[in-house]
């Protein structure tokens, strides 16, 4: 960890930096250093300004913006230098990484050319020497088959390895400050792991200062030496890691750290809710801030009667699925067997690609499996028509991963809701509208709502609004797909404890696809753990965290980001709930 007492010369000094889009501030008078080989966290939540400031700092405001104050970087001012004297650092002695590789690489160009590209504009040598650099770098950030990708085009190669490539473009001119702006998004954990240990490695043999701008309080925790909180545009808590997750002074910072999911704090639904960050605007202007109650009510506590149900709600049993790219066979679901009761959360957790949304596909007849059974409510459906199948897909919904590209953009919430009872139900008009109604208020949404359209809602709200349209159909069964995984640590807090609630109000059972093991461990009564389309373990959380039976479970939990517990924490006391009363379902006559 750095001294900054010791530092002469921090590398990059902000002092009363303002941003203005179009003439409206956005960032007000914040402030920090960071010296060489430092590695400071800006976290906070989507809209707060960490982009707009990395944006600054890198001098890519677009046009309408402007910024002003002070930006010292290693003793210039870079608000006071000409155009051409910010492209000058921009790729050599600052580099940037951004949140979305594959909208940040150029889908036409190959992934030598894109490095080369920097090299070239920074360094006098030649396009062999170019390349030949550009093949080291990728062998740099351990790129798998480095000199073969440099022929490759983005769209061949996975996240991880895109992202690798955003490193490799971000150091090629061994900068002395690299911004990351998100750059673990959406990875899986293992890949996750890998890449914030490289950019680990890269500070410390290059001497880089880190600007990491993440809302991962667990990526926090492990990478970084101090820790910036930002709202609304102004820093609120400066403080060192440690301190930070000790004793955290604003009311905001205890907020995320109460929301947040992290292995140094495992938790479960059925012992804590999760904190909820309430923001309101104060009478002298600012905010107040106040916290949920954590505790649990008497009446959605667990419970913790004996097992009443005497026949899974879902039966999976040898389940296969196998695809074919290039010609060659891709087993993506082998042989897998499962149950899942009624009134029970079912995690499912393993790296991308080990065949999760493929078996949450063939569950919902999506995609049609090569071999074994399914069995809902007893009955086997593997053999029905699209006709016949219609009672079972309004029983069994699904909560997808992005709620914007799931959402049809031309429809208002009252038509998405409207449309689907239409389909399923044997209801008039005013009757679907007050069913739209209720189940708004049930997930938090006011009732104006239905005239709006999707774009017009945050992100959290959006996934409100795929919850609503599961729900409305009252099915038994909702399939979760990484439904929180691009959410805001508070944003994420407030769908978990809705879906805890809506489970206990309505009977339902969920399927929580993820490949955030904390999120699993949180909100699951039992977690399948799959790999190579195979479930390698199953179990309760507490028992799998605590004593992991298989090396690959190991490899996860190790590589989520964050401390270790000091504590083992209290077992959960979920057993399977008495499961509520439905209505036979008929999965064999058609409507």
């Amino acid at each position: 960890m750095t001294d900054l007492n010791n530092v002469a010369q921090p590398l990059l000094t902000v002092e009363d930096l303002v941003v203005r889009y179009d003439a409206q501030p956005l960032i007000h008078q914040i402030g920090f250093k960071v010296a060489a080989g430092e590695r400071v966290a800006l976290v906070g939540e989507s809209g707060c300004g960490k982009s707009t400031t990395a944006l600054a700092i890198a001098g890519l405001l677009p046009d309408n913006a402007d910024a002003a104050g002070r930006l010292h970087f290693e003793g210039q001012n870079l608000l006071t230098m000409t155009r051409r004297e910010r492209r000058q650092l921009q790729g050599d002695r600052i580099g940037m990484i951004f949140q979305e590789p594959l909208t940040s690489l150029n889908p036409v160009l190959r992934i030598g050319e894109q490095i080369i590209e920097v090299l070239r504009q920074h360094r006098s040598i030649s396009a062999r020497e170019a390349r030949q650099r550009a093949g080291e770098l990728l062998e740099r950030v351990h790129m798998p088959r480095p000199w073969q990708v440099l022929d490759e085009y983005p769209h061949l190669l996975s996240g991880g390895q895109r992202q690798r490539v955003m490193i490799a473009i971000a150091i090629a001119c061994n900068p002395r400050l690299l911004i990351a702006d998100e750059p673990t998004t959406a990875l899986d954990v293992t890949t996750q792991a890998q890449i914030l240990g490289l950019l680990d490695e890269l500070c410390r043999d290059l001497n880089m200062g880190l600007l990491l701008i993440t809302h991962d309080l667990g990526v926090v925790a492990e990478q970084a030496d101090r820790v910036l909180v930002m709202h609304d545009g102004r820093i609120l808590e400066s403080a060192s890691t440690d301190a930070l997750f000790a004793a955290p002074t604003h009311p905001y910072s205890r907020g995320l750290l109460g929301a947040s999911l992290r292995k140094d704090t495992p938790r479960h639904y059925s012992r804590e809710r999760l904190a909820e960050i309430r923001v309101t605007p104060a009478a002298q202007g600012g905010y107040d801030f106040a916290l949920s109650d954590t505790a649990l009510a008497a009446d959605v506590a667990p419970t913790n009667e004996p097992v009443r149900a005497d026949t899974p709600l879902l039966q999976v049993h040898h389940l296969s699925k196998t695809f074919h790219r290039a010609g060659e066979p891709l087993a993506a679901v082998r042989s897998v067997d499962f149950d899942l009761w009624p009134g029970e959360t079912l995690g499912l957790v393993g790296q991308s690609g080990c065949g999760k949304s493929t078996l949450g596909k063939i569950l919902l007849r999506l995609v049609r499996e090569d071999a074994g059974t399914l069995r809902f409510r007893g009955q086997d459906i593997g053999a029905l028509t699209e006709r016949q199948l219609k009672p079972f897909r309004r029983q069994v919904q699904m909560v997808f991963q992005d709620p914007y590209g799931s959402l049809n953009p031309r429809h208002t919430v009252g038509e998405i809701l409207d449309s689907v009872q239409h389909l399923h139900l044997d209801l008039d008009r005013p009757a679907r509208l007050k069913a739209a109604r209720e189940m708004l208020d049930s997930v938090g949404l006011p009732a104006d709502s239905l005239q709006r359209y999707p774009h017009e809602f945050s992100g959290g709200q959006r996934q409100r609004i795929s919850i609503a349209r599961a729900l409305v159909l009252r099915p038994a069964l909702i399939i979760c797909d990484e439904p929180v995984s691009a959410l805001d640590v508070s944003v994420q807090a407030q769908v978990l404890n809705l879906l805890v609630d809506l489970r206990q109000a309505y009977g339902l059972s969920y399927l929580f696809i993820s490949h955030d093991l904390s999120v699993v461990r949180y909100i699951s009564d039992r977690v399948l753990v799959m790999n190579e389309g195979q479930i390698v373990e199953s179990g309760r959380p507490d028992d799998i965290w605590q004593a992991p039976q298989h090396p690959y479970t190991r490899s996860l939990i190790d590589a989520v980001p964050g401390r270790a517990p000091l504590t083992s924490p209290t077992p959960s006391k979920f057993t399977r709930p008495e499961p509520p009363t439905f209505p036979k379902l008929d999965l064999l006559t058609t409507t």
